[in-house]
């Protein structure tokens, strides 16, 4: 019962370290109108907050070396809490900036810590556990936008605010039940952070090969979503609506995808959900109308949202305990970075004058050019499981 009621409280953090991490997604339009800014310079404050998300992630993983996984989730909520009234207190472009960054920061903490864990505390349904988690993470995106619109009726602040106040409680709660669950000593063995990594490099290079292109086109898809829509002659409620529905269709995919990882041979799981992922964009350029563009939003939405459980139960079942903590942690580390500069690499192109259409278009081609390359090493027995 404790580990359960510890899981609980996961769900609750994590609900709040994945709101900060999405919320500045409907926000950007905000910005840049508040602070004069431009579209490349408001995809550098969501970029940043990827970037964060990143950064300390190999040396979170070295922590966890030394020190309890739990430890390093209960400073991630702490983090969350202070960065998150500070950005909400904002004043200035550079602010906003370092408050988003440091926002990131705790969220790539949380889950280098948070995911081995949540695997070693219930080892015979890592998928199931792993989905379950997911969706909790997921329902914060589809919180975020209708956040964002109440707080706007007052001020656009209160919705940093919010999830401030929200991590701290949440945190304080987790802190309890830590105290009172037995945790798992299957990481005690892992003392090495590169050492980890080394030994285990075929599962983390063969995890970025499948789904590295996919998360850094997503990345830039779903910052720019609502301003892609409005492009479309959509009105800004009808955007909304549309990263909403993207954000909601997610929340059943976790659970499919969390249990499809239990069941289905995780390479050919991967492929699948990739080759989906760039057939929907390609079909949502060619949509018209407000239905098509919704029912196409709905399955961008559950095929990308699948991929990331179904990558960390892969990363996750398929490392020793010996290593499991070091080696997700550079796996993490690498695949954040890489999916962080889609924001910006997106915005930068739109900013030169180049159509949404055709920036998807050209991603959804190089997505399935990788796929391509990576089907051909699976059906040769190249990929470790």
């Amino acid at each position: 019962m404790s580990r359960r009621r510890l899981f609980g409280s996961l769900c609750g953090l994590v609900f709040f370290l994945n709101l900060a991490r999405v919320v500045f997604a409907p926000l950007l339009s905000v910005f840049i109108a508040e602070f004069g800014i431009g579209e490349a310079a408001a995809g550098l404050i969501v970029t940043l907050v990827w970037v964060g998300s990143a950064s300390l992630r190999l040396p979170a993983g070295w922590l966890l070396t030394r020190v309890p996984r739990h430890y390093l989730v209960l400073v991630s909520g702490a983090v969350l809490a202070g960065s998150a009234a500070g950005a909400g207190a904002a004043t200035t472009v550079r602010q906003l900036m370092v408050g988003a960054f440091l926002m990131g920061t705790a969220s790539g903490v949380y889950f280098i810590a948070a995911n081995p864990l949540l695997s070693e505390l219930f080892p015979e349904r890592v998928g199931r556990v792993l989905g379950a988690h997911g969706a909790a993470s997921q329902l914060a995106a589809v919180a975020a936008a209708p956040l964002v619109a109440v707080a706007l009726w007052v001020e656009w602040r209160y919705a940093l605010w919010a999830i401030a106040v929200g991590a701290a409680a949440v945190t304080a709660y987790a802190t309890v039940q830590a105290r009172r669950t037995e945790m798992p000593a299957a990481g005690e063995a892992d003392r090495s952070l590169f050492s980890g990594a080394r030994s285990e490099w075929r599962i983390i290079a063969a995890a970025l090969g499948l789904t590295g292109v996919a998360v850094f086109v997503w990345q830039g898809v779903f910052n720019f979503y609502e301003l892609y829509m409005r492009s479309q002659g959509l009105s800004p409620a009808e955007a909304s609506a549309m990263l909403t529905v993207v954000f909601a269709a997610g929340v059943p995919a976790f659970f499919v995808a969390g249990e499809l990882a239990d069941r289905v041979p995780p390479v050919a799981l991967l492929l699948g959900i990739g080759g989906a992922f760039g057939g929907s964009l390609l079909l949502l350029v060619a949509a018209e109308g407000v239905v098509a563009l919704a029912a196409l939003s709905a399955v961008i939405g559950f095929v990308v949202h699948a991929l990331f459980p179904a990558t960390d139960a892969y990363v996750l079942t398929a490392l020793p305990d010996s290593a499991r903590g070091s080696a997700y942690a550079v796996f993490s580390a690498v695949w954040m970075l890489v999916q962080s500069v889609g924001s910006s690499a997106l915005g930068g192109l739109v900013g030169r004058g180049f159509a949404y259409d055709a920036v998807f278009v050209a991603a959804a081609a190089v997505l399935f050019g990788t796929l391509a390359v990576a089907a051909g090493l699976e059906r040769a027995g190249r990929f470790p499981t």
